[in-house]
């Protein structure tokens, strides 16, 4: 499970890209509900994560984020020295405890971009409270097409 947030001035979002060991991929993006600190919005993207994940009944996890401090306050290698962070980090430690196996890994941004795209797509969206879409992401590419056209033009004689 990659994640990743993204937190601006009046609004933030969330992205999710989860892959299962057969290498299918489910990717998710969420509007965090009220404005916050980035470190917030990461601990609560990795709550949401943590929760949607025990709710598939997945027990074995491998967690990729691209904060520091998150990644390395829950692998107890910081101290959260900020007292508002406290409640953040102590959910996540108790439903981590629900897995049977957690791996917690800090990588670097580039290897993060697709959960990145996803929060900023959240954050640009902007929904509202009871709204939500569906976006799809397609593959294509139109220039054949416009070749196509203009060699078939080409072949035709106008009078």
């Amino acid at each position: 499970m990659f994640f990743d947030v993204s937190a601006r001035r009046y609004s933030a979002g969330a992205g999710v890209v989860l892959i299962s060991p057969e290498r299918q991929v489910l990717s998710f993006s969420f509007v965090l509900g009220e404005t916050c600190s980035n470190n917030a919005a990461e601990y609560q993207v990795l709550i949401v994560d943590l929760e949607m994940a025990l709710d598939m009944k997945i027990l074995q996890l491998e967690i990729y984020g691209d904060s520091k401090l998150i990644i390395n306050q829950l692998l107890g290698s910081y101290k959260v020295k900020k007292e508002y962070l406290l409640p953040y980090h102590q959910y996540p430690s108790c439903l981590l405890e629900r897995y049977d196996q957690v791996f917690l890994n800090h990588v670097p941004r580039e290897e993060n971009r697709k959960a990145d795209a996803l929060a900023n797509l959240a954050t640009t969206m902007a929904l509202g409270e009871n709204e939500s879409t569906k976006v799809y992401v397609c593959h294509r590419w139109v220039i054949p097409r416009l070749l196509d056209l203009q060699i078939n033009e080409s072949h035709h004689t106008f009078v």
